[in-house]
């Protein structure tokens, strides 16, 4: 991957976009599977896997746990194997800003029959909520001193096993702590009897239970643990109450190899393009949001379907197509609590509708790699555009975009790659850029060549 300078400008693309797009591994699926696989009976052979910051992070972590891990980044495979070392007696992990490696390495560690852990991350990886999942596994007999504040890394676990029975956890402020707990309950010495304080959100909980059935994981709990899935606001539906599940020490059995699915809400931005310039992509192997997807970020797609955008599901994959000659469709509101990573791509598209988008459910992503909702009601006014931000929600209506803009990214990848989309319309009517990216190289932590697959597109219609 070639080097990306500091700042970015945009070029916009100047015809109707063509072609094919292969999108990375699904991160979530990505770590999710590592960490099956470190408790595995044998080997795993991980096909289609990411390779970023977040997944190295948790290669780099089940290594010094004493696991023997080859990765071929160039054919996107990683072997994981000798799963009868796992648990190096002492260990000290790094976890950058990765949520997902964080939450689930900590849980691995807590039930580690012995041994001494050390986990940090980066100051702002010191600010994410842990608390929940921190709670949970010290009810359960694990002894985690947090060195600093409390609640938040550094910390140091001395591992005793988990003991099983009764657990309470609030996952309100991120499933993956929920994700973790479930993954490592194989670990316990006798059931988990999950008791949740408030539903969370159900997909990525889902994907684990999936995932862990994949694995061999028997599905013994009788209800799963999350609240019903709610499509949009004006369906009137409510969240059902949270709900109890029994978790058994039910081994996991390899696999063998196991593919990793495109990354959902990477295809968000590509499946975004052709309403900014019309024309149509192909996104291979990625499966529609009726298909058995495991990943529930697939939903946004019928977001774009309903501003207009004609999505057709083919062997290759999903054909993502716009007449530019067509009008956009008015937006309606839109409640992004379930498929959150991929409010940003609509937030940065808002000023190219008709009418103001309204979008609801994100006020957990205040908490994540940087306050998304500030951030995202910042850059838009930025550009012109009047917003209303609320704790839970951002009103954008769309005003005459301002040229000549560098969007502040906050080291989150998902404000580069979602406000480049909108840095692809041709506002000046010359192909000259109006639009610049601050630090394009945060992209590194999930999809590190978004920008030279970006340019592929754009040379492609040119």
């Amino acid at each position: 991957m070639n080097a990306l300078p500091a700042q970015l400008p945009i070029v916009p693309i100047t015809r109707p976009v063509t072609g094919a797009v292969t999108l990375p591994g699904s991160k979530s699926l990505t770590n999710r599977a590592l960490l099956l696989s470190a408790l595995s009976d044998a080997p795993v052979t991980l096909t289609g896997a990411l390779f970023s910051e977040d997944t190295e992070i948790m290669i780099t972590a089940l290594r010094t746990l004493g696991l023997t891990i080859t990765a071929d980044r160039a054919a996107c495979t990683i072997r994981i194997s000798d799963q009868q070392n796992l648990f190096n007696p002492k260990s000290e992990i790094h976890v950058g800003l990765a949520g997902t490696a964080a939450r689930f390495l900590t849980a691995l560690c807590a039930a580690a029959p012995r041994g001494v852990y050390r986990i940090d991350g980066v100051p702002q990886m010191r600010k994410r909520p842990m608390r929940g999942l921190l709670d949970a596994l010290r009810s359960l007999g694990a002894d985690i001193r947090c060195l600093g504040e409390e609640h938040h890394f550094p910390i140091e676990i001395h591992a005793r096993a988990l003991r099983g029975g009764p657990v309470t956890i609030d996952a309100t402020e991120s499933s993956q702590m929920l994700s973790a707990l479930l993954m490592v309950s194989p670990l316990a010495a006798a059931p988990l009897d999950i008791h949740l304080t408030a539903p969370v959100r159900e997909p990525f909980v889902q994907m684990t239970k999936n995932l862990m059935a994949q694995f061999g994981w028997g599905a013994h709990a009788s209800r799963v643990p999350c609240q019903a899935s709610r499509r949009t606001e004006d369906l009137g539906e409510t969240p059902k109450p949270a709900r109890e599940t029994r978790a058994l020490p039910h081994p996991y059995h390899s696999p063998g190899t196991y593919s990793i699915e495109p990354d959902a809400t990477a295809a968000s931005y590509f499946l975004a393009l052709p309403l900014v310039t019309g024309g149509s992509l192909t996104l291979n192997a990625l499966r529609s949001p009726a298909s058995d997807s495991l990943q529930g970020d697939i939903r946004f797609a019928t977001v774009l379907a309903e501003l207009g955008l004609n999505i057709q599901e083919t062997p290759a994959g999903l054909v993502a197509s716009f007449n530019p000659q067509s009008a956009l469709r008015n937006p309606q509101s839109r409640d992004f609590s379930e498929f959150s990573d991929t409010f940003l791509t609509l937030a940065a598209l808002a000023p190219l509708l008709p009418c103001p988008t309204r979008i609801t459910g994100i006020a957990h992503t205040r908490k994540q790699e940087t306050d998304r909702v500030s951030g995202a009601a910042r850059e838009l006014t930025r550009l012109g555009q009047r917003v209303i931000e609320t704790e839970d929600s951002l009103e954008i209506h769309p005003c005459p975009l301002r040229a000549g803009q560098t969007i502040q990214t906050y080291g989150d990848h998902r404000f580069a790659m979602s406000f480049a989309i909108p840095g692809c319309y041709d506002l000046r009517g010359d192909g000259h850029p109006w639009l610049t990216i601050d630090n394009p190289a945060c992209c590194a932590k999930t999809f590190p060549n978004f920008f030279e697959v970006l340019e592929s597109v754009r040379r492609g219609a040119t």
